[in-house]
């Protein structure tokens, strides 16, 4: 069983960047590919990039590509999403996502451990 606890959101203004990092518990994170999910209000969980278990490989959501960066560090137990050129609405709460066969998915229902989220505020 994996952990997670995300944390670096905040405010921050249109064009401007933030790092979100994400810690993860428990046995052999490097088994497990990770992913980076947001949730507005009022809409529904979105994708936003993935990265396997070696970090070699990474998916991103189209409206990201360029702009985010996964990145993980498996001696450390971490994973991070380094966010640049932020807009407004990217105005969510970030989670990020364990999925323990491997697959680094933009799947949400294929993810098995979640964190509690990290709010992140873009303002104009």
């Amino acid at each position: 069983q994996v952990q997670l606890v995300e944390s670096g959101g905040g405010l921050v203004q249109a064009g401007g960047s933030l790092r979100l990092s994400c810690a993860a518990s428990g046995s052999f994170f490097s088994n497990y590919a990770m992913g980076w999910f947001r949730q507005a209000p009022g809409k529904e969980r979105e994708f936003v990039a993935a990265i396997s278990r070696s970090g070699d490989n990474t998916y991103y959501a189209e409206s990201m590509k360029g702009r985010f960066t996964i990145s993980r560090d498996n001696a450390k137990n971490r994973v991070y999403l380094q966010m640049n050129s932020l807009k407004p609405e990217d105005t969510a709460v970030y989670y990020c996502a364990a999925e323990r066969g491997g697959y680094y998915t933009g799947l949400d229902h294929k993810y098995d451990y979640w964190g509690q989220g990290t709010q992140v505020t873009v303002s104009s």
